[in-house]
């Protein structure tokens, strides 16, 4: 019993550590150019995996693909959690949240181009960051901090602008990213009921570093 469960342990790891390497392609593909179209040799070649892996862990390409959406999905939002902790305010984390996404368009390029090219199917997922912004913006609707009624359409209103603003980094990188980035969370807190003066000053208060 002692011996079998070292053995045990290492074969999860490995395990882990392969389906990790058919996501990682997979995200890599993605980012590259969207295509889903590679054969599972190609996917499998480029993870540094054997062909037969890829079906210890997926039935298909697109089990694999959706895998590497949400996996992105949800490591956005947990940057987002690492990185805003202790923000209290509502608008401050609307602000952020916009304004932390434009600067990881350059230190987090893979995730980002994911979320760019796939983001808006899964606007309403119960990864990444939709939970976390459905309920900040229920809290700001809560506190009198946002004056909007319904919580998902906003949250509609603000995920169709956030890829927007993803979008526009990648198609006009000569753009200063963090003025663009703060005139539009100014303009998304004023839409969510945030008074222009307050609204402007929190669009501009001092982020985390995410590089």
């Amino acid at each position: 019993m002692q011996t079998s469960a070292p053995s045990s342990n290492r074969f999860e790891r490995r395990r882990a550590e392969t389906r990790r390497a058919l996501v990682r392609a997979a995200q890599q593909i993605l980012a590259e150019t969207g295509d889903t179209g590679a054969s599972i040799q190609a996917i499998a070649e480029r993870a540094d995996v054997g062909f037969g892996s890829f079906y210890n862990h997926f039935q298909s390409k697109t089990e694999l693909f959706e895998a590497a959406v949400l996996d992105a999905l949800d490591e956005f939002g947990q940057t987002f959690d690492e990185h805003l902790a202790g923000i209290e305010d509502p608008a401050e984390l609307v602000s952020a949240g916009f304004r932390l996404s434009a600067r990881m368009a350059e230190s987090h390029p893979r995730m980002m181009q994911v979320l760019r090219r796939r983001g808006l199917g899964h606007l309403f997922s119960d990864n990444g960051l939709a939970v976390r912004a459905l309920r900040d913006l229920q809290i700001g609707i809560d506190s009198g901090r946002f004056t909007v009624l319904d919580p998902v359409v906003a949250l509609t209103a603000l995920g169709g602008t956030l890829l927007s603003l993803v979008e526009l980094r990648f198609a006009r990188p000569d753009l200063d990213g963090d003025t663009a980035a703060s005139n539009l969370a100014e303009m998304v807190l004023r839409m969510l009921g945030v008074p222009p003066d307050d609204a402007r000053e929190v669009a501009r208060r001092p982020l985390p570093d995410v590089g």
